[in-house]
């Protein structure tokens, strides 16, 4: 968004306070269908305290929001002074046309054009604000568990790594990351045994026949990518840690729908790129520099399915510095 809420500097951030109580909250009341009903929540403690730290989370989103659109305006203004007076060039201008926009900015660009309304726009920056770190962080763990409980196949992937690093500067593009191809795999397989997201929803907008249920228009569909990933039927062996599935000569043929870590269509998670993105820096950096080991077995790792999936107890991994 081009804006910092100065988290990991403010322990005391409002925001990020919010964040963490919101996310028990909503799942507190998920569990809890005597609290489904808006005005009976509403009167409750809980329901007061999730009213508050969503005004924080919305005044946060709201304050980014404004503060760009006046921003973008006094540019336009300038910009536009300028022309009248004959001070740009030609390359200026085509300069000023290239420039990478941060992710609001090009919100606001389709804002302008009609393209999405203002509360789409805060809709979108609250998803990639609110879910768009702990969704991340939960993948890079599950990754190192799984790594460390596979050697044979983080030696690959550091194979991968030392290569890739070896033949570039430091200073890296997004499209240099698309030849950490194997990384990617094992990226892709962590979704599939470990998805960040362990059920979402979606309503009918049509009468739908699902097999052998029938779904009549406006019904609440659960999905759960946990099960759907874990179907021996689809996935063979389905918790055998094995990234070689999501090569491409393993992948065709397989329904587009068997594999939803960020869910499909439309309504699909706007930020799956970025977190591919992030998360393929963040494991190759770990992975060039460490050898990582876990003991704990897979029995021994307990999950719970909250919005985002999580290790009940803690995962626990070893980190030893590569020669």
């Amino acid at each position: 968004m081009d804006s910092s809420p100065n988290a990991q500097e403010n322990n005391d951030s409002p925001y990020v306070n919010a964040v963490l109580r919101m996310s028990k909250l909503v799942h507190k009341r998920q569990r809890s269908p005597w609290l489904w009903n808006d005005v009976i929540y509403s009167l409750t403690p809980s329901g007061r305290e999730h009213d508050k730290c969503l005004r924080i989370l919305h005044d946060f989103t709201n304050k980014v929001i404004d503060e760009r659109i006046a921003d973008r305006a006094a540019k336009n203004n300038s910009s536009q002074k300028e022309e009248e007076d004959g001070e740009t060039s030609k390359e200026e201008d085509v300069f000023k046309r290239r420039k990478r926009l941060a992710f609001l900015d090009l919100l606001l660009e389709a804002y302008d054009k009609g393209e999405i309304s203002r509360e789409g726009v805060r809709e979108e920056v609250d998803t990639f604000m609110f879910e768009g770190h702990d969704t991340t962080a939960a993948g890079i763990l599950f990754a190192l568990y799984l790594l460390g409980r596979h050697p044979e196949i983080q030696q690959k992937v550091q194979e991968e790594v030392d290569l890739f690093f070896d033949r570039r500067p430091e200073t890296l593009s997004v499209d240099d990351l698309k030849d950490l191809r194997y990384l990617e795999c094992v990226i892709k397989e962590v979704q599939r045994i470990f998805p960040s997201v362990p059920h979402f929803a979606r309503k009918t907008t049509e009468d739908c026949q699902l097999g052998e249920y029938f779904a009549p228009k406006g019904t609440t569909v659960g999905v759960s990518p946990m099960a759907l990933h874990r179907n021996p039927e689809i996935w063979p062996a389905p918790l055998q840690f094995n990234p070689d599935r999501f090569l491409p000569e393993n992948s065709q043929g397989r329904h587009p729908f068997a594999f939803l870590p960020f869910s499909a269509g439309p309504r699909n998670c706007i930020g799956q790129r970025f977190a591919l993105m992030e998360e393929k820096i963040v494991l190759s950096h770990v992975l060039r520099s460490f050898n990582v080991e876990s003991t704990q077995t897979f029995d021994e790792l307990l999950t719970c399915a909250e919005l985002i999936t999580r290790p009940k107890e803690g995962l626990f991994v070893t980190l030893g510095k590569r020669q």
